[in-house]
């Protein structure tokens, strides 16, 4: 039966994690599975009489296995001459000959199958547990932000603390570390997988449940973060056009200096950039609009402005409020590209099987959101940040909404008993590896022959 492996697959006695590739692909492949095996395989050109001619052991490292030669000749490593009971050290691209010379026997290439283990061995960071310390709590970082210009990382709680009483009393906010006037702070996830890594290693170091909740408690940067100095601008009125002969500084938010609603920013009010337009706005708690993304927590002007009742003009950019708005008002005609993993053959049959219902995207769609708004769908799979927060009227940028379209149909799709699905689909049997199979992506014709649109049976944990 052909089958498609699983990108997300964990070492178990059934994943392959080498393999014997003959360069003849009339020959099979020698799939080794567990981390010792006796190899019995095809060994003359001539002969499909299969013979014991190695054992292959792997070694810790997990790149690198130990070949020994238990046949009763020699046979031939990389040109290396190997006798019989012999042992010798193996490699990825390592060239082996079943016999004493090329002449009448077949060659294999040693090809190592990639897997997270061998990917962390290799990715081998030293890092002084020290420096990973918030300078703050003295403690590992715990959601790490980064402030610049002077590239110190802090725990977002501590930080937004001190940005807090910073704000309060003085004009400018000062790094903790170095004392530099801080104009941006940021979420670093890199550091934050690194934190997290060491926590693993040694758990003696992790914090205890109740320290973390309060820091979370007090985190509020959730995305890119400018602060404003106290130092004097001039002030200049949103609606105005800019003089491109002017020395004036230009003010990048609207309501630096124009009062906007009954608001206008002060000396102190941090700044949000838009992950759309590039443009900013004020950070505020005391409204009701939001201003990021609930799916990604990326910062969005859109509904802000518009609550605002400000337009785009040549001073700033400001978007649309199609860019941002509650998923109830958001409208779809093409299914997205990222629906079923990519599989344009997976997207095909959704789409002849909602015009077979004689239905539109849209009123599938629409249905399967008011589904997920009543709880009726399973979200562990859900793509999203705040799975269990999402609600019809959460506000979502397009990109989002997308990703929500995409696991909704997924649900449509193993809704629709098999009898009713086109005939062409409806006779393929399921991949073993489901939605997970990463053979689908480079494969058109497994693509096309086997049902991608269900769980995994095995490869990964269910």
């Amino acid at each position: 039966m052909e089958v498609g492996e699983s990108s997300g697959a964990r070492l178990s006695e059934e994943e392959i994690w080498a393999k014997l590739v003959p360069p003849d692909s009339r020959y099979s492949e020698v799939n080794i599975r567990s981390d010792e095996i006796l190899v019995c395989s095809e060994i003359r050109s001539s002969s499909a009489d299969k013979q014991e001619w190695c054992k292959i052991s792997r070694n810790s490292d997990l790149c690198t296995a130990t070949m020994q030669n238990v046949s009763s000749h020699t046979i031939l490593v990389n040109e290396t001459v190997v006798h019989d009971e012999d042992t010798i050290v193996i490699k990825c691209g390592t060239e082996i000959i079943p016999g004493p010379d090329r002449e009448g026997y077949l060659s294999y290439r040693f090809k190592v199958m990639p897997s997270p283990e061998i990917c962390k061995k290799k990715l081998n960071i030293s890092v002084d547990v020290e420096h990973a310390k918030c300078s703050i709590c003295l403690n590992i970082w715990h959601d790490v932000v980064t402030v610049a210009p002077c590239l110190h990382n802090f725990c977002n709680g501590c930080f937004s603390e001190w940005l807090r009483r910073s704000q309060e009393k003085h004009s400018s906010v000062l790094c903790p570390q170095c004392r530099a006037v801080v104009q941006f702070v940021g979420r670093n996830h890199f550091l934050h997988n690194i934190a997290e890594d060491i926590l693993e290693t040694d758990s003696s170091l992790k914090r205890s449940d109740e320290e973390v909740a309060l820091l979370d408690c007090y985190a509020m940067i959730r995305s890119n973060l400018v602060i404003r100095s106290g130092k004097s601008l001039p002030r200049k009125r949103a609606h105005l056009l800019v003089d491109e002969e002017s020395d004036d500084i230009d003010l990048p938010c609207p309501q630096c200096g124009t009062e906007l609603e009954g608001f206008h920013c002060n000396q102190n009010t941090v700044h949000l950039q838009c992950q759309a337009c590039g443009g900013m706005m004020p950070s505020r708690t005391d409204i009701s609009v939001p201003q990021h993304c609930l799916g990604c927590d990326r910062a969005f002007c859109g509904a802000y402005w518009n609550a605002q009742r400000l337009t785009r003009s040549n001073f700033h950019p400001v978007c649309s409020s199609e860019t941002f708005k509650p998923i109830s008002d958001c409208s779809i005609s093409r299914i997205p590209e990222a629906v079923h993993e990519k599989n344009q053959h997976e997207q095909d049959i959704t789409k002849r099987c909602i015009i077979r219902m004689g239905r539109t995207l849209q009123d599938v769609v629409s249905d399967w959101i008011a589904k997920f708004n009543n709880r009726e769908i399973d979200r562990t799979r859900m793509p999203l940040n705040h799975a269990e927060m999402i609600t019809a009227a959460t506000y979502f940028c397009n990109d989002c909404y997308d990703k929500l379209v995409s696991f909704l149909l997924y649900w449509f799709r193993i809704s629709i008993p098999k009898d009713l699905l086109p005939p062409d689909a409806s006779k393929r049997e399921d991949c073993w590896y489901g939605y997970a199979c990463r053979t689908q992506h480079h494969n058109e014709d497994h693509a096309r022959k086997r049902n991608h649109v269900c769980r995994p049976t095995r490869g990964i944990n269910m």
